[in-house]
């Protein structure tokens, strides 16, 4: 029964947010060209919004948990696992006070409306992960810009999104040169829970009645530490929280 259900939820799923991913794009252009960067970021937010919002059409909520931690006034790294989509917009609308930009990899960076634009124009960085040539200078100039303007970056060190849940080995390299270039700045590590469960069945039909969660651990000063500490508190607390 659940998954005939979910047969004409997904499809209302799927058509809501490709409707608001093509929605945003326009609006994103004339906001940034416009009125500048506090618009373009104020457009982003309302987007992710409304992306996120796609869980309730899946009969799912989305809860976040500790966002009190998280320190004011300050560069912030947000170091999260990565199970699914919804990842990347509940973070984006979660930590929008904050004005979170992404390392991502290269290849969203075009062909994604809305998704591809807000990447390149609004601060965040892609990597081709097969390069580190490449990615070296960009980590290089993402640490550098939260240093300057006390912003904060997100980065999924597993590289892509686990089918299961179950976590995958972090890489160090990109959340090193983020700190090292950001010498002022507090790692909060964010572990997500049940993301999967929305594609758990593949991209069709999507996964109904989930709650998936946000929750934010305590923060760790890049310069309290040495990295290798740094990392592995890092790994650790995002990993045991994993249910």
């Amino acid at each position: 029964m659940i998954r005939i259900i979910s047969i004409p939820l997904t499809i209302l799923a799927y058509f809501w947010y490709l409707f608001i991913l093509c929605i945003f794009h326009p609006v994103q252009w004339v906001c940034l060209n416009a009125f500048g960067y506090q618009a373009h970021k104020r457009s982003v937010d309302i987007m992710n919004f409304f992306l996120i919002s796609t869980l309730k059409i899946l009969l799912s909520t989305a809860v976040y948990k500790n966002r009190e931690l998280i320190p004011e006034g300050k560069p912030l790294i947000f170091v999260a696992n990565h199970q699914g989509m919804f990842d990347i917009n509940g973070m984006a609308w979660y930590f929008r006070k904050f004005h979170p930009k992404f390392v991502s990899k290269i290849e969203l960076g075009k062909g994604v409306p809305s998704v591809s634009y807000n990447l390149r124009k609004g601060g965040s960085v892609l990597i081709d992960r097969k390069d580190p040539r490449q990615a070296l200078p960009e980590l290089k100039k993402m640490g550098e810009y939260i240093q300057q303007y006390k912003r904060s970056t997100i980065i999924y060190p597993e590289g892509t999104r686990t089918r299961d849940g179950k976590p995958k080995e972090f890489a160090p390299n990109g959340l090193k040169i983020l700190c090292k270039y950001a010498p002022d700045a507090i790692v909060v590590p964010v572990t997500i829970n049940n993301s999967w469960k929305v594609f758990r069945n593949g991209s069709f039909p999507l996964g109904l009645f989930n709650r998936v969660t946000y929750t934010v651990h305590p923060p760790l000063g890049v310069s309290d530490m040495d990295y290798n500490t740094l990392f592995l508190k890092t790994e650790k607390a995002i990993k045991e929280g994993i249910e």
